[in-house]
Protein backbone atom coordinates (compact mmCIF):
# COMPACT_ATOMS: atom_id res chain seq x y z
CA UNK A 1 0.00 0.00 0.00
CA UNK A 2 2.27 2.38 0.57
CA UNK A 3 5.77 3.23 -1.44
CA UNK A 4 9.29 2.17 -1.01
CA UNK A 5 10.36 4.59 1.71
CA UNK A 6 13.69 4.75 -0.12
CA UNK A 7 11.85 6.39 -3.18
CA UNK A 8 10.74 9.37 -1.50
CA UNK A 9 11.65 12.78 -3.32
CA UNK A 10 9.24 15.34 -2.11
CA UNK A 11 8.57 15.97 1.86
CA UNK A 12 5.84 18.14 2.77
CA UNK A 13 6.31 19.89 6.29
CA UNK A 14 3.86 21.74 7.84
CA UNK A 15 4.45 24.64 10.50
CA UNK A 16 6.64 27.80 10.59
CA UNK A 17 8.08 27.62 14.14
CA UNK A 18 11.36 26.20 15.51
CA UNK A 19 10.34 22.39 14.97
CA UNK A 20 8.42 22.95 11.69
CA UNK A 21 11.76 24.94 10.58
CA UNK A 22 14.16 22.76 12.03
CA UNK A 23 12.52 19.59 10.03
CA UNK A 24 12.35 21.39 6.80
CA UNK A 25 15.83 22.28 7.26
CA UNK A 26 16.59 18.94 7.46
CA UNK A 27 14.69 17.45 5.12
CA UNK A 28 16.64 19.76 2.73
CA UNK A 29 20.38 19.17 3.68
CA UNK A 30 18.92 15.12 2.75
CA UNK A 31 18.54 16.35 -0.39
CA UNK A 32 15.01 16.12 -0.44
CA UNK A 33 12.62 18.66 -2.19
CA UNK A 34 10.67 20.06 0.83
CA UNK A 35 7.57 22.20 0.45
CA UNK A 36 6.81 24.08 3.34
CA UNK A 37 3.39 25.24 4.40
CA UNK A 38 3.05 28.32 6.48
CA UNK A 39 -0.65 28.85 8.11
CA UNK A 40 0.26 32.99 7.39
CA UNK A 41 2.27 35.06 4.71
CA UNK A 42 3.56 36.76 8.45
CA UNK A 43 5.33 33.61 9.07
CA UNK A 44 8.14 33.78 5.98
CA UNK A 45 10.62 35.61 7.77
CA UNK A 46 10.70 33.77 11.10
CA UNK A 47 10.51 30.81 9.30
CA UNK A 48 13.61 31.96 6.60
CA UNK A 49 15.23 33.04 9.82
CA UNK A 50 15.07 29.32 11.71
CA UNK A 51 16.27 27.94 8.46
CA UNK A 52 19.49 30.31 7.84
CA UNK A 53 20.23 29.55 11.10
CA UNK A 54 20.20 25.41 11.00
CA UNK A 55 21.58 25.90 7.48
CA UNK A 56 24.91 26.62 8.53
CA UNK A 57 25.20 23.65 11.08
CA UNK A 58 24.10 21.71 8.77
CA UNK A 59 26.29 22.57 6.19
CA UNK A 60 29.58 22.13 8.61
CA UNK A 61 28.35 18.71 9.04
CA UNK A 62 27.96 18.06 5.40
CA UNK A 63 25.01 17.91 3.55
CA UNK A 64 23.79 14.81 0.95
CA UNK A 65 24.86 14.94 -2.69
CA UNK A 66 22.69 17.32 -4.35
CA UNK A 67 21.28 19.17 -1.16
CA UNK A 68 19.88 22.63 -1.58
CA UNK A 69 17.61 25.61 -0.29
CA UNK A 70 16.90 26.20 -4.02
CA UNK A 71 14.81 22.30 -3.76
CA UNK A 72 12.62 24.81 -1.10
CA UNK A 73 8.84 26.06 -1.86
CA UNK A 74 6.85 27.74 0.81
CA UNK A 75 3.11 28.16 0.05
CA UNK A 76 0.44 29.09 2.13
CA UNK A 77 -2.36 26.89 0.88
CA UNK A 78 -2.50 23.72 2.11
CA UNK A 79 -3.95 21.95 -0.68
CA UNK A 80 -1.35 23.43 -2.73
CA UNK A 81 1.31 22.31 -0.12
CA UNK A 82 0.03 18.78 -0.28
CA UNK A 83 0.26 18.37 -4.04
CA UNK A 84 2.02 15.70 -5.24
CA UNK A 85 3.54 15.48 -1.53
CA UNK A 86 4.92 11.62 -0.73
CA UNK A 87 5.21 11.94 3.25
CA UNK A 88 4.35 14.99 5.19
CA UNK A 89 5.25 16.02 8.30
CA UNK A 90 3.35 17.91 10.82
CA UNK A 91 4.22 20.58 13.63
CA UNK A 92 1.82 22.64 13.72
CA UNK A 93 0.79 24.02 17.24
CA UNK A 94 -0.07 21.56 20.12
CA UNK A 95 -3.58 22.17 20.34
CA UNK A 96 -5.58 19.49 19.78
CA UNK A 97 -8.33 21.65 17.86
CA UNK A 98 -6.17 22.55 15.69
CA UNK A 99 -4.41 19.30 15.08
CA UNK A 100 -7.74 17.57 14.39
CA UNK A 101 -8.82 19.92 11.95
CA UNK A 102 -5.72 19.50 9.68
CA UNK A 103 -5.57 15.78 10.14
CA UNK A 104 -9.20 16.01 8.88
CA UNK A 105 -8.67 18.06 6.07
CA UNK A 106 -5.32 16.04 5.38
CA UNK A 107 -7.32 13.02 5.30
CA UNK A 108 -9.55 14.39 2.60
CA UNK A 109 -6.61 16.08 0.77
CA UNK A 110 -4.03 13.15 0.50
CA UNK A 111 -4.12 9.51 -1.29
CA UNK A 112 -4.02 7.04 1.52
CA UNK A 113 -0.81 5.77 0.33
CA UNK A 114 1.39 8.61 1.61
CA UNK A 115 1.84 8.74 5.90
CA UNK A 116 1.84 11.84 7.86
CA UNK A 117 4.10 12.04 10.99
CA UNK A 118 3.08 14.19 13.72
CA UNK A 119 5.81 15.96 16.03
CA UNK A 120 3.48 16.64 18.91
CA UNK A 121 5.19 16.24 22.30
CA UNK A 122 2.23 16.61 24.08
CA UNK A 123 -0.56 14.60 22.25
CA UNK A 124 -1.57 11.50 21.32
CA UNK A 125 -1.96 9.87 17.88
CA UNK A 126 -5.66 8.52 19.28
CA UNK A 127 -6.82 11.99 20.08
CA UNK A 128 -5.08 13.66 16.69
CA UNK A 129 -6.69 11.24 14.66
CA UNK A 130 -9.87 11.34 15.66
CA UNK A 131 -11.95 12.91 13.17
CA UNK A 132 -9.59 11.93 10.06
CA UNK A 133 -11.31 9.80 6.96
CA UNK A 134 -8.27 7.83 6.46
CA UNK A 135 -6.62 7.65 10.17
CA UNK A 136 -4.86 4.15 9.62
CA UNK A 137 -1.84 6.43 8.04
CA UNK A 138 -0.98 8.60 10.58
CA UNK A 139 1.88 8.10 12.93
CA UNK A 140 3.76 10.37 15.44
CA UNK A 141 7.15 11.30 14.54
CA UNK A 142 8.42 13.10 17.65
CA UNK A 143 11.58 15.16 17.23
CA UNK A 144 14.36 16.41 19.85
CA UNK A 145 14.91 20.17 19.45
CA UNK A 146 17.02 20.86 16.96
CA UNK A 147 15.20 18.35 14.92
CA UNK A 148 18.09 19.32 12.22
CA UNK A 149 20.71 18.26 14.51
CA UNK A 150 19.28 15.65 17.08
CA UNK A 151 19.01 12.53 15.29
CA UNK A 152 16.20 10.85 17.46
CA UNK A 153 12.64 10.67 16.17
CA UNK A 154 10.25 8.19 18.50
CA UNK A 155 7.56 6.75 16.27
CA UNK A 156 3.98 5.26 17.87
CA UNK A 157 0.56 4.62 16.05
CA UNK A 158 -2.33 5.69 17.39
CA UNK A 159 -5.54 3.12 18.16
CA UNK A 160 -6.64 3.46 14.42
CA UNK A 161 -3.00 3.77 13.09
CA UNK A 162 -2.05 0.43 10.76
CA UNK A 163 0.87 -1.31 12.09
CA UNK A 164 2.41 -1.38 8.58
CA UNK A 165 2.40 2.83 8.90
CA UNK A 166 4.28 2.79 11.90
CA UNK A 167 6.94 0.32 10.58
CA UNK A 168 7.35 2.32 7.24
CA UNK A 169 7.56 5.39 8.80
CA UNK A 170 10.54 4.07 10.78
CA UNK A 171 12.28 2.84 7.59
CA UNK A 172 11.79 6.32 6.18
CA UNK A 173 12.98 8.09 8.97
CA UNK A 174 16.09 5.90 8.88
CA UNK A 175 16.85 6.51 5.37
CA UNK A 176 16.20 9.96 6.22
CA UNK A 177 19.06 10.37 8.34
CA UNK A 178 16.97 9.79 12.24
CA UNK A 179 17.51 7.38 14.75
CA UNK A 180 14.37 5.89 14.70
CA UNK A 181 12.77 4.92 18.03
CA UNK A 182 9.64 2.38 17.65
CA UNK A 183 7.37 2.62 20.74
CA UNK A 184 5.66 -0.36 22.30
CA UNK A 185 3.00 1.09 23.78
CA UNK A 186 1.41 4.78 23.09
CA UNK A 187 1.91 6.75 26.27
CA UNK A 188 1.98 10.61 27.08
CA UNK A 189 5.16 12.28 26.46
CA UNK A 190 6.86 9.10 24.86
CA UNK A 191 10.19 7.89 25.72
CA UNK A 192 13.00 10.52 25.54
CA UNK A 193 10.50 13.83 27.22
CA UNK A 194 9.07 11.37 30.20
CA UNK A 195 13.32 10.68 30.90
CA UNK A 196 13.62 14.45 30.37
CA UNK A 197 10.70 15.52 32.54
CA UNK A 198 12.15 13.32 35.38
CA UNK A 199 15.51 14.99 35.21
CA UNK A 200 13.33 18.60 35.21
CA UNK A 201 11.21 17.85 38.04
CA UNK A 202 14.08 17.01 40.63
CA UNK A 203 16.14 19.92 39.33
CA UNK A 204 12.80 22.15 40.53
CA UNK A 205 12.50 20.79 43.54
CA UNK A 206 16.40 21.20 44.56
CA UNK A 207 16.23 24.95 43.41
CA UNK A 208 13.01 24.96 45.41
CA UNK A 209 14.52 23.96 48.44
CA UNK A 210 17.86 25.73 48.25
CA UNK A 211 19.67 22.64 48.07
CA UNK A 212 21.23 24.03 44.61
CA UNK A 213 21.27 26.57 41.78
CA UNK A 214 20.43 26.46 38.49
CA UNK A 215 23.65 27.13 37.95
CA UNK A 216 25.10 24.04 40.15
CA UNK A 217 22.44 21.41 38.80
CA UNK A 218 24.27 22.51 34.76
CA UNK A 219 27.66 22.01 35.86
CA UNK A 220 26.58 19.13 37.55
CA UNK A 221 25.19 17.65 34.60
CA UNK A 222 27.59 19.06 31.89
CA UNK A 223 30.39 17.64 33.77
CA UNK A 224 28.84 14.41 34.84
CA UNK A 225 26.51 12.24 33.32
CA UNK A 226 26.14 14.69 30.24
CA UNK A 227 29.25 13.71 28.46
CA UNK A 228 29.04 10.03 29.31
CA UNK A 229 25.47 9.88 27.70
CA UNK A 230 26.43 10.73 24.48
CA UNK A 231 28.41 7.46 24.12
CA UNK A 232 26.15 5.51 26.89
CA UNK A 233 22.47 5.49 27.80
CA UNK A 234 21.37 5.42 31.59
CA UNK A 235 21.04 1.61 31.35
CA UNK A 236 24.32 0.71 29.35
CA UNK A 237 26.37 3.45 32.05
CA UNK A 238 25.21 1.25 34.69
CA UNK A 239 25.80 -2.10 32.86
CA UNK A 240 29.32 -0.76 32.03
CA UNK A 241 30.08 0.42 35.22
CA UNK A 242 29.88 -2.86 37.40
CA UNK A 243 32.22 -4.91 35.29
CA UNK A 244 32.00 -8.35 34.16
CA UNK A 245 28.78 -8.73 36.73
CA UNK A 246 27.25 -6.02 34.42
CA UNK A 247 23.28 -4.89 35.23
CA UNK A 248 22.75 -8.08 37.62
CA UNK A 249 25.46 -6.80 40.01
CA UNK A 250 23.97 -3.25 39.49
CA UNK A 251 20.81 -4.28 40.82
CA UNK A 252 21.77 -7.30 43.63
CA UNK A 253 24.09 -4.62 44.60
CA UNK A 254 22.86 -1.29 44.73
CA UNK A 255 18.98 -2.39 44.41
CA UNK A 256 18.36 -1.52 47.90
CA UNK A 257 19.52 2.15 47.14
CA UNK A 258 16.06 2.80 44.94
CA UNK A 259 14.37 2.83 48.77
CA UNK A 260 16.95 6.11 49.79
CA UNK A 261 15.92 9.92 49.55
CA UNK A 262 18.26 10.13 46.23
CA UNK A 263 15.20 11.34 44.34
CA UNK A 264 11.54 13.06 45.12
CA UNK A 265 9.88 10.43 42.30
CA UNK A 266 8.99 7.27 44.02
CA UNK A 267 10.59 4.47 42.66
CA UNK A 268 9.24 1.30 41.20
CA UNK A 269 9.48 -1.77 43.27
CA UNK A 270 12.63 -4.30 42.34
CA UNK A 271 10.46 -7.05 41.69
CA UNK A 272 12.21 -9.89 40.22
CA UNK A 273 10.67 -9.86 37.21
CA UNK A 274 11.99 -6.19 36.57
CA UNK A 275 15.07 -7.20 37.73
CA UNK A 276 15.18 -9.60 34.81
CA UNK A 277 14.10 -7.72 32.50
CA UNK A 278 16.94 -5.24 32.80
CA UNK A 279 19.60 -7.69 33.53
CA UNK A 280 18.40 -9.52 30.22
CA UNK A 281 17.74 -5.79 28.41
CA UNK A 282 21.68 -4.13 29.23
CA UNK A 283 22.63 -8.69 27.99
CA UNK A 284 20.98 -8.61 24.58
CA UNK A 285 22.37 -4.77 24.00
CA UNK A 286 25.54 -5.82 25.18
CA UNK A 287 26.23 -8.90 22.67
CA UNK A 288 29.36 -10.79 23.30
CA UNK A 289 31.07 -7.60 23.73
CA UNK A 290 33.27 -7.86 26.66
CA UNK A 291 32.53 -4.83 29.64
CA UNK A 292 36.32 -3.43 28.94
CA UNK A 293 36.20 -3.00 25.65
CA UNK A 294 32.62 -1.28 25.80
CA UNK A 295 34.35 0.17 28.55
CA UNK A 296 36.81 1.96 26.74
CA UNK A 297 34.93 2.80 23.86
CA UNK A 298 32.75 4.73 26.11
CA UNK A 299 36.00 6.81 27.05
CA UNK A 300 37.14 7.10 23.76
CA UNK A 301 33.52 8.59 22.81
CA UNK A 302 33.18 10.62 25.96
CA UNK A 303 37.00 12.32 24.95
CA UNK A 304 35.65 12.82 21.46
CA UNK A 305 33.14 15.03 23.14
CA UNK A 306 35.14 16.49 25.27
CA UNK A 307 37.67 17.29 22.89
CA UNK A 308 34.60 19.17 20.78
CA UNK A 309 33.37 21.32 22.89
CA UNK A 310 36.74 22.63 24.02
CA UNK A 311 37.59 23.21 20.66
CA UNK A 312 33.86 25.17 19.72
CA UNK A 313 34.73 27.18 23.24
CA UNK A 314 38.17 28.10 22.60
CA UNK A 315 37.49 29.45 19.15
Amino acid sequence: MYPDPGSITRVTSIGAGPIGGGWAAHFLARGYDVTAYLHDEAERDAFNSILQTAWGSLTDLGLAEGASLDLLRIVTDLEDALDGAEFVQESAPERLEIKQALYKRMGDILPPSVVVGSSTSGLTMTEIQATCATPERTVIGHPFNPPYLLPLVEIVGGDKTAPDAVDWAGRFYEIAGKAPLLMKKEIPGFVATRLQEALWREALHMVANGEATPEDIDIALMNGPAPRMVSQGQCMAFHVACGAGGMATNLDQFGPALKLPWTRLEAPELTRDLRDRMVDGCNAIAGDRHFEDMAAQRDREIVAVLRALRQSRSG
